[in-house]
């Protein structure tokens, strides 16, 4: 098994935990996504235990990258991150299963072993919110570039620019986010993006 995470705390606690399962052993770790796909191509594991908040590449590309070049490759995505938008991407992008870090040691093996045999591992709290993403208008590409940049404290004119669109075009575009999002502004806008995982916070901002 590969654990993929950014917290050296957090591979070591698992592996721990996994090298004591009978049926398990962790082979390799790693602590950003570009590691994580150069080990799993080295040592094919049967699983790879994925972070979605990975430094270089994150968990989707990662996820992507793997399975680009290993189709059948068994991924579960390990994480904290609960917005549906971050659910829907992940399993869109191949991953088998998908789990919050709050879960249990009990659920945890259960999945593995049961991505292992090839099955699906969606829980009730995972497949509620993936429900909600579902029934949601999903935003353009366009669009969650210029709530990316919103969400970056930018006006319609810098966005404009960034963009290179018009500014006219820029507020065609909020009209249709702040709609879709089905919110009045946009400070509930950024807090309904954070919240579903359509944008991250820049770890640099955020430092």
């Amino acid at each position: 098994m590969l654990i993929a995470d950014e917290h050296p705390i957090v591979r070591e606690g698992l592996a721990t935990l996994i090298n004591r399962t009978f049926d398990m052993q962790v082979v390799a770790e790693a602590s950003n996504g570009q590691e994580a796909v150069e080990k799993y191509a080295a040592q094919s594991p049967n699983i790879a235990l994925l972070e979605l908040r990975l430094p270089i590449m994150n968990g989707v590309e990662t996820v992507m990258s793997i399975c680009a070049k290993e189709p059948a490759a068994r991924l579960i995505v390990f994480t904290t991150c609960q917005g549906e938008e971050d659910i829907y991407r992940a399993l869109k992008a191949g991953a088998y299963g998908y789990l919050f870090k709050n879960t249990s040691l009990n659920e945890l093996v259960e999945c593995i072993r049961a991505v292992a045999q090839g099955k699906r591992w969606i829980p009730p709290a995972v497949a509620a919110q993936l429900g909600k993403r579902v029934a949601d208008r999903g935003l353009t590409f366009r669009e969650t570039e210029v709530l990316r940049a919103v969400t970056n404290g930018k006006s319609n004119k810098e966005i404009g620019a960034l963009l290179d669109i018009s500014e006219a075009t820029v507020k065609v575009h909020m009209t249709h986010i702040l709609e879709k999002l089905n919110v009045t502004g946009r400070t509930e806008a950024i807090n309904v993006a954070f919240r579903r995982g359509l944008v991250h916070m820049d770890p640099v901002a955020a430092a």
